[in-house]
């Protein structure tokens, strides 16, 4: 009787993991397109409209599971407004960076987030870190160094904006663990999803200009895949825990590079390729540390599990 479910279990997992590939192939065409929109458009009016498709998204979905009113009832109401301030915050310097910096190159040095999770859990959640990890998150950031070394990646106003977008989004990532001890998944994405449209709308609004209907099309395009992206990537957490999934939104990388190819005619350096696999393989090891120590701590906590 037990393989069957076994099998089962196996086939969500599979399913999982397909479904998180396509989520970011979803993502990275949207970037590529978003990239196209902010050489004309401002990136406040873009992420402006990127977000209300974002927050319909949020509110229907929550509204489905409770009614919401109660999903706004939190019990940490400033954390969920900051965790919303800084997801913000990211979305429009992730715009900014993509007027200038390549597609390739900005996805590399965002993928420094997990690296600065890990750092930031330690203050902010009281986690130990040991050195092994310590060890890992410093040959990322070394990884990252190459990317942006003299002759390499321009320093410009993109390349900091690139940087101070991951450095909010892992400091979200890292409330959104501090808060979910006290609050639902609901909760975290109806406040996402109100403070982020109040925001993005507040500041868009500033930078409006008039749009064709054709890139009144195109900027729907980004709605569509803002929805179809985040309901593909939530199907696929009720398939699979987070952690199996975490490794494979790597592949956001090499989908990237053939993206800033394809697209946009640009060719990562081989140096630079170097620096951006180096972060993959100190994030890789993080995660699988990480995992490691979930694993003891529930050892560790089921009386009678080692004889």
């Amino acid at each position: 009787m037990t393989t069957p479910i076994a099998a089962v279990r196996g086939d969500n997992v599979a399913r999982a993991i397909i479904l998180t590939l396509i989520t970011i192939g979803v993502f990275g065409v949207q970037d590529a397109i978003s990239k196209m929109l902010v050489q004309d458009y401002s990136p406040f009016q873009i992420t402006m409209m990127r977000y209300w498709g974002f927050a319909i998204f949020s509110l229907i979905l929550v509204s489905r599971q409770a009614p919401l009113r109660q999903a706004f009832a939190s019990r940490a109401p400033v954390l969920q407004v900051l965790r919303g301030v800084l997801l913000m915050a990211d979305v429009w310097l992730f715009a900014l960076a993509l007027r200038s910096v390549p597609l390739a190159e900005l996805q590399s040095i965002t993928l420094v987030y997990p690296l600065l999770v890990t750092l930031f859990a330690i203050p902010i959640l009281g986690e130990k870190v040991g050195v092994f990890r310590l060890v890992a998150v410093l040959v990322g950031f070394a990884g990252a160094m190459v990317i942006v070394r003299p002759g390499g990646l321009p320093l410009d106003w993109g390349v900091a904006f690139a940087i101070a977008s991951s450095t909010l989004y892992a400091l979200y990532i890292v409330t959104t663990r501090k808060v979910s001890a006290v609050d639902s998944a609901s909760t975290s994405l109806a406040y996402t999803g109100v403070v982020g449209l109040a925001m993005s709308t507040a500041v868009g609004m500033f930078f409006w200009q008039p749009m064709d209907w054709q890139t009144v099309a195109i900027v729907v395009m980004v709605m569509g895949t803002t929805c179809i992206g985040h309901g593909l990537m939530t199907f696929a957490l009720s398939l699979a825990p987070a952690s199996v999934l975490q490794p494979f939104n790597y592949f956001s990388l090499p989908w990237a590079i053939v993206l800033s190819a394809v697209v946009f005619g640009h060719l990562i350096d081989g140096i630079s390729l170097l620096g951006a696999a180096v972060i993959v393989a100190a994030g890789l090891v993080v995660m699988a540390r990480e995992r490691i120590k979930r694993v003891k701590v529930v050892d560790e906590a089921v009386p009678g599990r080692d004889g």
